[in-house]
């Protein structure tokens, strides 16, 4: 019999422990192991992704021969991270993003068949998801991340009663991962002057105390904006124009000056007749200027300069409107159809007189004896919300104890949670130091200049500039830590309100209720309800669909003529429409692909060429089942900003689908790639024959193989949108295989193709919501978590509620990373 020794003993025993551990790893889920058992991950791998994915030749720099799915079972991926430089979790994650989709294998190889597609993704997504569960990682979010300009003007508008436009006194926030909520961590100098500046300003207005100092406002209207017809929010009966809501610091007398459109030649342009032109304060007339042309031979540069009124104006929120009567429209015979343009002389000249600017200043001291007209101050909504409480006498102990009170409960809500005597000590300051410099007798007129400067002091506080959440326990137990309520609080209104937590939502997290699940349930459904979730389609489908990106789209105009200001106006609200109808309806998110309505107004229906559709007001439309429109993917908003000023870009518009629809974007382009060439005699017609030139270049060809079928499926549509058969004298051809393999011939064609696996749309709409959501781009130690949102969703048929709540519902949301030796090195 061998005889073994002390040290082959050790050696066998530590051998099958090993062997033992190494069993575990592969074998610990029964559904993963074959009967042969070999993984059926491992299986594919070998068949399907060695030959171009091994240690030798690593194609698109993936080793799948060594970053073994077995490394990502040990409980913490990132020592593994540290060791060498790849992240398995990361590899692995990244391979089923691309098999999901159908990119891999490429076409050119053996394909795996639709059951084994399924079978792989399942089975890795179960594996992957397993380790998220065993060991889970949340990427860090700033501490301090500042509000953006869209969070500064709502959060003053629920905290004050106010509505301001802010954009001239805070700069734009830059972008990155799609969002401007990301890139705000830091406060410079001279934006830190631009909160005060703004701050003093929104704290006059919001207590309305008459000073009697004037303040100024100017608008000026699109150069290229068509006035011919009615306009939107303006009374029937009125033509061009337009509607300024403003809140007017205290009541008095302003002055409303007015000047008009000119040519080139600094002439009024379209004056060939009479015309009315009146001024509306809340629907009310209140002046009408009868603007004649001039008599032969005598020039029209004066004829806007005493086009001047003074009105008595209360307080608060008011609509002023300045806007023509309407002379009735008139048929223009000429022998081709009209242009829907009319602005200027270079393009189309204007048939009739149009706004160019309103300047708004105010208030003058009283004149004519107009008091009488104007009420008192003490009704605006700012003030009724400001002023919850008012001193019992003159006394300075009163005084104190009614600013405590108001300034208590403005600054909860402001900072988010409940207040220290600490945090009030500063707005007290301010308050007091106006009570000590203003005369005893005229106590009430100090009491609101006091209160005026606490609240600036609080609109300039860091707890209100700053979404502020504690850096988590280094000694907690696990790697990730649960925020507080009030953080949540914070989150949750920041996600559905781009705004501040209301009441309710503070009340129940100072009782420590709100991270109950039920209680949060209620609470998401209760502020998807409410008005304020709005700023899910003004801020983050404005975003997501790029539809701010309409603001730089200028199409050349000998190509595009009938282009305007109304046109881009037109298509950006049909998107904003489609996407609130889905919120407000909680309808299925595949809506937003495939419809069979659409919201129109009579410019943007004759833009697509359906009729029946009059006026400027947008309503839902029904569409026939031959309809060229109906889902994102057919909408003029998004065909423009996909497309160049000349013609179209099969290239972005399918880089476009690929990052924002499917949520597998091409890696980006090598360097030195040449540009495509033009239309020339000497080179191909079509852009499609270029575009197949361009491809010829083995660096080119990877990528535009995966981006140009998906472009093309969308080229019946041109640079605005509009669909046509050819380009130029030659047909449009739209068809094309995708990556998956799959044969396509038009956009309904590829509508179908995406809603054949709804789940990647929905996975890519949840990952561009949670990275709004939280402020930082989701990674993939967020993959886990997306991909539970999705199952839930499906079960609820994808409706736009069951994401959010899957959102609000996840770790990524409700924790954050514990700041320690074991945080995560991406």
């Amino acid at each position: 019999m061998f005889h073994m020794t002390p040290f082959v003993c050790r050696w066998i025993i530590l051998t099958s422990l090993a062997q033992a551990v190494w069993m575990g790893l592969v074998c610990a889920d029964e559904r993963l192991t074959a009967g042969d058992g070999t993984r059926p991950v491992e299986a594919f791998v070998d068949r399907y992704c060695m030959d171009c994915h091994n240690a030798a030749d690593a194609v698109s720099d993936l080793d799948l021969e060594t970053t073994l799915l077995s490394q990502v079972q040990w409980p913490a991926d990132h020592e593994l991270s540290r060791v060498g430089a790849r992240n398995p979790l990361a590899e692995w994650e990244a391979v089923l993003r691309r098999v999901a989709s159908r990119q891999m294998p490429p076409l050119d190889a053996e394909r795996p068949t639709e059951q084994e597609y399924r079978e792989l993704v399942a089975n890795l997504a179960q594996t992957l998801d397993r380790v998220a569960a065993q060991a889970p990682v949340i990427a860090p979010v700033d501490s301090l991340r500042r509000l953006t300009r869209t969070e500064y003007q709502n959060s003053v508008r629920d905290l004050l009663g106010i509505e301001l436009d802010i954009t001239s006194w805070l700069p734009k926030d830059e972008s990155s991962g799609g969002f401007d909520n990301i890139t705000v961590g830091d406060l410079s100098p001279s934006l830190m002057s631009r909160y005060l500046t703004a701050a003093e300003q929104i704290a006059r207005i919001a207590v309305a105390r008459s000073t009697q100092t004037p303040m100024g406002l100017n608008v000026r209207l699109p150069a290229d904006l068509t006035q011919e017809s009615h306009v939107a929010g303006l009374p029937l009966g009125t033509r061009g124009g337009t509607n300024i809501e403003h809140t007017f610091a205290e009541s008095g007398v302003y002055e409303i000056a007015v000047r008009l459109t000119r040519d080139r030649d600094e002439m009024i342009e379209g004056l060939s007749r009479p015309h009315d032109l009146d001024v509306l304060v809340d629907r009310e007339p209140k002046h009408r200027w009868t603007i004649k042309p001039p008599p032969r031979g005598r020039d029209d540069t004066l004829i806007d300069a005493n086009l001047k009124v003074r009105i008595p104006i209360t307080a608060g929120p008011h609509d002023i409107a300045v806007t023509f009567v309407s002379q009735g429209d008139s048929l223009i015979e000429i022998k081709r159809q009209p242009f829907e343009a009319a602005y200027n002389r270079h393009r189309h000249p204007r048939q009739q007189p149009a706004l160019l600017e309103v300047s708004i200043v105010g208030p003058f001291a009283d004149e004519g004896g107009s008091s009488a007209e104007i009420a008192s101050t003490a009704d605006t909504p700012s003030r009724s919300l400001i002023f919850t409480a008012w001193p019992a006498s003159s006394s300075q102990e009163d005084q104190r104890d009614a600013a405590e009170q108001i300034l208590g409960r403005l600054a909860r809500v402001a900072f988010r949670r409940d207040v220290t005597a600490a945090d009030l000590a500063t707005p007290l300051a301010f308050f007091e130091d106006v009570l000590a410099s203003e005369p005893t007798d005229a106590w009430q007129p100090a009491f609101e200049l006091g209160i005026e400067r606490a609240i600036a002091a609080i609109l300039v506080n860091p707890n209100f500039l700053f979404h502020v959440e504690q850096i988590a326990d280094s000694d907690a137990s696990g790697p990730i830590a649960r925020i507080s309520d009030f953080e949540l609080a914070s989150r949750l209104a920041a996600f559905l309100w781009s705004s501040l937590p209301d009441d309710e939502l503070l009340d129940l997290a100072a009782a420590d209720a709100l991270s109950d699940p039920e209680v949060l349930r209620n609470q998401v459904t209760r502020m998807l309800a409410d008005d304020r979730s709005h700023s899910l389609v003004n801020h983050f489908a404005a975003q997501w669909l790029y539809l701010r990106n309409l603001d730089a789209v200028t199409p050349d105009l000998r190509l595009f003529p009938d282009y305007d200001e109304n046109l881009k106006l037109a298509m950006r609200r049909e998107t904003e429409l489609l996407f609130e109808h889905v919120l407000r309806s909680d309808a299925s998110v595949l809506d937003l692909i495939d419809s069979d309505f659409t919201f129109l107004n009579e410019r943007l229906a004759r833009h697509y060429s359906i009729p029946g559709v009059l006026g400027d007001e947008f309503r839902a439309v029904s569409l026939p089942a031959d309809s060229h429109r109906g889902g994102l993917l057919r909408h003029g908003s998004i065909l423009s900003v996909t497309s160049y000023a000349t013609r179209t870009s099969p290239t972005v518009r399918g880089n476009w689908v690929l990052e924002n629809i499917i949520g597998n974007p091409p890696p980006p382009p090598p360097p030195d790639i040449p540009a495509l060439t033009e239309k020339t005699t000497l080179v191909a017609t079509t852009l499609r024959e270029r575009l197949a030139i361009h491809r010829a270049n083995d660096a080119c060809a990877s990528c535009h193989d995966l981006i140009d079928p998906i472009g093309f499926a969308l080229d019946h549509y041109d640079a605005l949108g509009q669909y046509r058969e050819k380009e130029g004298e030659s047909p449009i051809d739209a068809s094309g295989t995708l990556p998956d393999g799959a044969n396509v011939d038009g956009v309904a064609d590829l509508e179908a193709n995406l809603l054949s696996r709804p789940e990647m749309f929905v996975s890519c709409l949840s990952e561009k919501m949670m990275t709004f959501a939280l402020g930082r781009v989701v990674d993939y130690h967020d993959a886990a978590a997306i991909r539970s949102i999705v199952r839930s969703a499906a079960e609820k048929n994808y409706r736009l509620s069951s994401i959010v709540q899957g959102i609000v519902a996840s770790q990524p949301f409700q924790y954050r990373s514990v700041r320690s030796s074991a945080n995560v090195e991406n």
